[in-house]
């Protein structure tokens, strides 16, 4: 921590963008290491997966499946790569990608830009044993059929994921979200799981936070209906709480500090919505122990970072592992697994 707090400042001067590619090319060069080491209070079990750790990486950090190896190394407990769609897309036009100092946050409109499935999957394919990486499947914003999109992401995909996660909630292809709708879902999800077939890998959702009630239930009614492994709450919001930077008036999705309050709100609809019946993963303004605490009191099994890493480097990950351990054994659960929902079981207590 002590040292990314000394390169920062010459990190923030770079463009938001080049400084990532910066970092994944420093990553590139960086030893593996060894996937984290499974800790009996960390460790649990989601959709037939052994997590060593519930502290994950969100996609979009690494889009490509170029770094997923190191940055396991870093001490994450699973990393999800991608978006990748079925053809490689350069994504919207720069500059997409906006730092929000004084606010902790980032707003991106990326739009899906990777190198394609084929590239990413001559990567993975070399992938040695040993750490869950997740691939996270888009479709192209120019597709005649975006459902066809996310089947063949699943073919192609699926042979070397650990689980795939079905995005549809990024605010930045036009028309995405409405993915979302209670029909449409109920078409793309039947797709994917016939694409899958049987072995495969699970399949999780990534969901919006920009959802009304109707939408929740509807959502979580489909997802049930059609046995998906998780759920992931949530994508970026294009709503804007108040900012201070100069950059809180751009397009896209922001994510960060300020997304905590509506992504733990949606977490909790969610869990309401699914009894209970679906894994959730929480993502959006985690940045602390603390933060990843609350979300899996209020149902999550698992946690993911993103945005959080910008402001304080690398070093995170481990501490929030570390600070998830000390506040379980200090509130009596013996692992995590445990303390998944007790909010609820501790309200109808009251």
């Amino acid at each position: 921590m002590a040292l990314y707090s000394l390169l920062r400042p010459a990190i923030f001067a770079l463009d938001a963008e080049k400084a990532h590619r910066l970092t994944i090319a420093a990553l590139k060069l960086k030893p593996a290491g060894r996937p984290v080491a499974v800790d009996p209070v960390l460790a649990t079990r989601v959709a037939g997966l052994d997590f060593p750790s519930p502290v994950g990486l969100a996609a979009g950090f690494d889009k490509d499946a170029e770094v997923f190896a190191p940055l396991l190394g870093l001490g994450f407990g699973f990393v999800e790569v991608g978006t990748l769609t079925p053809r490689p897309q350069a994504g919207n036009p720069k500059p997409r990608l906006f730092r929000l100092a004084e606010d902790e946050a980032v707003i991106n409109r990326m739009g899906f830009n990777n190198g394609g499935q084929d590239a990413a999957a001559a990567r993975l394919a070399r992938r040695q044993p040993g750490g869950i990486v997740g691939i996270n499947i888009g479709a192209n914003k120019d597709s005649a059929d975006r459902i066809a999109d996310y089947a063949q992401g699943v073919r192609a995909m699926a042979p070397l994921a650990d689980y795939l996660t079905v995005n549809i909630s990024s605010p930045n292809t036009p028309g995405l979200r409405a993915l979302q709708d209670k029909g449409a879902l109920t078409e793309l999800l039947a797709a994917v799981v016939e694409a899958r077939g049987a072995g495969g890998p699970p399949i999780f959702l990534k969901v919006a936070p920009d959802l009304e009630p109707m939408d929740v239930q509807d959502i979580a009614d489909v997802v049930i209906a059609q046995r998906l492994d998780a759920l992931i709450v949530s994508n970026t919001t294009i709503s804007r709480p108040p900012l201070r930077s100069r950059y809180a008036k751009e397009m896209g999705g922001l994510s960060g500090a300020p997304l905590k309050p509506l992504a733990l709100k949606r977490l909790r609809d969610f869990r309401r919505a699914t009894e209970g019946q679906v894994p959730l993963i929480a993502a959006g303004g985690i940045a602390s122990g603390a933060d990843a605490w609350a979300r899996i009191k209020a149902g999550a099994s698992l946690v993911q970072l993103y945005s959080a890493l910008v402001f304080h480097g690398p070093g995170l990950v481990r501490r929030i592992a570390e600070e998830l351990r000390d506040l379980a054994q200090r509130e009596g659960f013996a692992n995590i697994a445990e303390a998944v929902g007790s909010e609820e079981r501790n309200d109808r207590l009251v």
